[in-house]
């Protein structure tokens, strides 16, 4: 309708009338109503408004995977606040498009120093703090931990079960508690929590494993045949590249950003959608060919067990989190390795190799290395506690 009176109001006027002995006289269109009525006349097709995921599927477009969902709040900066599990992307999930995260993101320009100088800061006082009051055998109440775990029985093997059952429990449990444990004391101080209480039993289990790791029945001897020690090495450093990509966002990990329950969907979850129970799996099955006694075994059962519950736990508290979202995401992967990519439901976009050229998978390499030139020290570390 408005088009439709400016058409009118913009054309010429017109011509004057002449009259011999009168006055001349301009003819006047008369005044529109200051509201113009839309019923009798159908109002002119317009543009629609632009729709507010537009700006966020143009922007993705190019990479054909959303930006991953922000951290929120972020200690010293001025992040802005996203809604848990908000998504950015094609949240329908369409051709092409995902209902997940794209994972391993580190974008430099979103770094912040402060918030760096936070995680280094908080990350030397967690260490320090559990040398104080859990390494230390003159401080410390690992010791008197440990010695306690041992004295239920004199096997290694029931002794190494019960450490790990005791920091399953405790993980899981408190994983599974992690909503309610939110909405009481906050996203960060959770945080805190949980690691404050899972980081010592985790140390426990590891440093007893190392100290009697061949103190048990021995089962069967491979270490002199050709090619097992690098069939090993080669296991154990892929299993790392499983076991680690759940910790994407080390700012999260630390409480400087708000941690969020994340639904990722690209990289190594394409492969399966449980890669720390892969990882976990591979590493056990290494280690155990490589030492082949029973206390590797005791080991290997109780760390798969924990993961294979894991693996459910997992599964629901995703589905109670994201709902519908995460059934499309279930559909398309898989918990073995690449059975989802094997049987069509995971369609791997022609770049997907650029998913892994990112820093995190980066940095777990690079420590992955690491880790296994300082075995040495670690050992040597671990035979100074009596445990």
């Amino acid at each position: 309708m408005a088009s439709h009176l400016r058409l009118h109001l913009a054309a010429a006027p017109p011509p004057l009338l002449h009259h011999h002995h009168q006055r001349l006289h301009r003819l006047r269109l008369p005044r529109p109503p200051p509201n113009p009525p839309f019923l009798n006349h159908p109002p002119t097709a317009s543009p629609p408004s632009p729709s507010p995921l537009l700006p966020r599927l143009l922007s993705s477009s190019s990479s054909s995977f959303p930006a991953r969902a922000r951290g929120g709040s972020s200690i010293g900066g001025v992040d802005e606040e996203e809604e848990d599990g908000e998504i950015e992307g094609e949240a329908s999930g369409g051709v092409g498009g995902l209902v997940g995260e794209d994972s391993a993101v580190f974008r430099l320009g979103d770094q912040r120093v402060v918030s760096w100088a936070y995680f280094g800061g908080i990350l030397a006082v967690v260490l320090y703090g559990l040398n104080v009051l859990w390494i230390d055998p003159a401080t410390g109440f690992g010791t008197s931990f440990v010695d306690a775990v041992a004295a239920v029985s004199d096997s290694h093997e029931v002794v190494l079960l019960l450490l790990t059952i005791i920091f399953a429990v405790v993980h899981s449990g408190m994983a599974s508690l992690r909503e309610t444990g939110e909405k009481i004391i906050g996203e960060r101080a959770y945080r805190v929590l949980f690691a404050g209480i899972s980081l010592p039993l985790a140390v426990s289990t590891i440093v007893y494993f190392i100290n009697h790791r061949y103190d048990g029945i021995q089962l069967w001897q491979v270490q002199g045949i050709t090619g097992i020690h690098e069939l090993v090495w080669l296991s154990s450093f892929i299993s790392f590249l499983f076991l680690y990509p759940s910790t994407f966002n080390l700012l999260e990990v630390a409480a400087v950003d708000k941690p969020k329950l994340h639904m990722w969907e690209t990289g190594i979850m394409r492969i399966t959608r449980h890669p720390q129970f892969v990882g976990q799996v591979i590493w056990c099955l290494a280690h155990t060919l490589w030492m082949g006694n029973s206390v590797a075994v005791a080991a290997s059962v109780g760390l798969i067990g924990h993961h294979l519950f894991g693996v459910w736990n997992g599964d629901r508290r995703l589905a109670s989190r994201y709902g519908e979202a995460f059934e499309v995401l279930k559909k398309r992967t898989s918990v073995v390795p690449f059975a989802a990519i094997v049987d069509g439901r995971q369609k791997l976009p022609e770049d997907y190799y650029k998913e892994f050229i990112r820093l995190p998978y980066i940095t777990i390499t690079a420590l992955t290395l690491g880790a296994y030139f300082a075995h040495p020290l670690m050992q040597a570390s671990s035979y100074q506690l009596p445990w």
